[in-house]
């Protein structure tokens, strides 16, 4: 299989008619909608996603992207530790 195959395309997105976040799988020209009440009136949300690399030193180093600064030198496996959600 190739990997663009393993790809799941979920999404973030907030109803504008109930204020509920929630994810939804889409495939090609599938149009949300929202779980708790049905409503088409929803907004993309940007996502933050994570990642674990190794540094220059050869260390594990694990980052985080579209979250907010200050929790960029943060080494807790955690984001309740600190309550920078």
């Amino acid at each position: 299989m190739n990997r663009k195959d393993d790809f799941m395309p979920i999404y973030e997105f907030h109803c504008n008619k109930c204020d509920k976040n929630f994810e939804q799988l889409l495939m090609g020209s599938d149009k949300p909608a929202c779980p708790k009440c049905s409503s088409e009136d929803v907004g993309r949300l940007l996502s933050a996603c994570g990642f674990v690399s190794k540094g220059s030193s050869g260390q594990t180093e694990t980052r985080s992207a579209g979250v907010a600064s200050s929790c960029a030198g943060c080494s807790s496996t955690s984001c309740s530790s600190c309550g920078s959600s």
